[in-house]
């Protein structure tokens, strides 16, 4: 997937645990540790709202958007192209 997530980054540099941030804005450790590694498919706004103000941050210092790259074998398997 070409967007990525800062979460952890940002945890780190705000020296808060995942425990910590899951008090602060609601949702389950579960899930939130979904959204850190990657493979949550989907966030909502409200929730990129309260992280972003328990962290402190902006949302751009969490989601992060890179080009896949067609040469990617991955990228390439996963699309269906060889």
């Amino acid at each position: 997937m070409a967007i990525l997530v800062n979460l952890d980054l940002m945890m780190v540099k705000r020296k808060m645990s995942l425990t910590e941030l899951s008090e602060k804005v609601g949702v389950t450790m579960a899930n939130l540790s979904i959204l850190k590694t990657g493979k949550a498919k989907a966030i909502r706004f409200s929730t990129l709202e309260a992280i972003c103000k328990a962290l402190n941050c902006q949302p751009g210092d969490i989601l992060e958007y890179r080009e896949e790259e067609q040469n990617n074998p991955e990228y390439n398997q996963s699309a269906g192209r060889t």
